[in-house]
């Protein structure tokens, strides 16, 4: 069939072939997504879609779903399937169609019984091309960025507007309700994730889930690591207040992990490694003395996925590319007693690297 031209479709074509990969399958996702633009369920029904390295499009689909397929996608050869009949032929004729004898997969997203249905139909042993596909959407156009800079705007505003209305005796679950419909009202197509809402001890649970029986009380922490999602692209940014007082002790704490979050920024430029990024941000952390409350990596890449490439982290040699965006999210933890961390959203520019996310980070004392 006649190869189907797009620029990221010539993106994966050149990923491809760099790989010495003949054709790559797609289950709905984020991938799936970016290179066609239609939002599929990942639901019961096997959804796959095939790019070939000559950049030709095939897909066994759903009937269901045959309507805005053909008006979105009308130039890939599909194979449609009724419930009733099952999806074994469906995915034959597609082996059949594309006469291929190695066949790609994204192993963190595709599930086993997808994965054992293809092996079936196509009758060999399919491959990770997780590695090869690590930078199809590393470098974010002009479109993307822009709508993570619209669901960013979205939430900060709403935790702007959440913020004054929070008393002690409030619980997490309440503060957390309260944000997701400030994010709505300002147009977020919903939450990019599960927001996180943690108070007190329980701030030092790096990814907890908020309760309704813990409460605001004085002087405690008060962490919200939270993001809207806009025109399908995610924003996730942390910041730490503290209740009606705070403690020399979790003072120093806090300036610690602010000072960290600055040199994570001021690092950040084209032709540095992200294992320089990170080892430069954990020693600071470190050679003040917190070393014990260290708990994760400095951040992860952003966009269509709220964590995607690139690895923030201590041994990822890759170098900083324009127009990659990722996390600096320094934190430190200390069991029951307290959470800090400070997350912004950076791309990085032709000269260094400028932050997404505004909202002040400064030490705020809230209630």
């Amino acid at each position: 069939m006649t190869p189907v031209t797009s620029p990221r479709i010539a993106k994966l074509q050149t990923l491809l072939q760099a790989a010495d990969l003949p054709a790559v399958a797609f289950v709905p996702g984020p991938n799936f997504y970016y290179l066609t633009g239609v939002h599929l369920h990942l639901m019961e029904r096997p959804t796959i879609l095939i790019v070939t390295a000559e950049g030709a499009i095939h897909a066994a689909i759903p009937a269901l779903e045959r309507d805005r397929w053909n008006a979105d996608m009308p130039k890939a050869e599909t194979v449609f399937w009724q419930d009733s009949e099952g999806y074994a032929d469906a995915l034959t004729t597609l082996a059949r169609q594309t006469g291929l004898d190695r066949l790609g997969v994204e192993s963190g997203r595709m599930r086993h019984f997808e994965a054992a249905a293809l092996e079936a139909a196509f009758g060999f042993r399919i491959v990770d091309a997780s590695k090869a596909l690590a930078k199809l959407r590393l470098i974010k156009e002009p479109e993307e960025l822009a709508a993570m800079e619209r669901a960013i705007r979205i939430s900060e505003a709403a935790l702007e507007d959440t913020l004054p209305r929070i008393v002690a005796g409030m619980s997490e679950t309440e503060i957390r309700a309260r944000l997701n419909i400030a994010m709505l009202e300002r147009g977020a197509d919903g939450p990019a994730y599960d927001l996180i809402v943690l108070t007190g001890g329980a701030s030092a649970d790096c990814h907890g889930v908020p309760s309704p029986d813990r409460r605001v009380a004085r002087g405690d922490a008060l962490l919200f690591d939270w993001g809207a999602a806009a025109g399908g692209y995610a924003a996730d940014l942390t910041r730490t207040f503290f209740v009606e007082t705070v403690s020399k002790a979790h003072r120093d704490i806090y300036q610690t992990v602010l000072d960290a979050n600055r040199l994570g920024l001021s690092t950040a430029a084209p032709g540095v490694t992200y294992d320089a990024l990170d080892t430069a941000v954990l020693r600071l952390l470190a050679d003040r003395g917190y070393a014990d409350m260290i708990r994760h990596k400095t951040g992860h890449g952003l966009g269509l996925d709220v964590h995607e490439a690139p690895q923030v982290m201590v041994g990822n040699r890759e170098t900083m590319s324009p127009g990659t965006v990722f996390t600096i999210e320094p934190g430190l933890y200390r069991p029951d007693n307290l959470g800090v961390r400070i997350e912004d959203d950076v791309v990085v520019t032709e000269t260094g690297a400028r932050s997404l996310s505004v909202m002040s980070r400064e030490l705020r004392i809230i209630g």
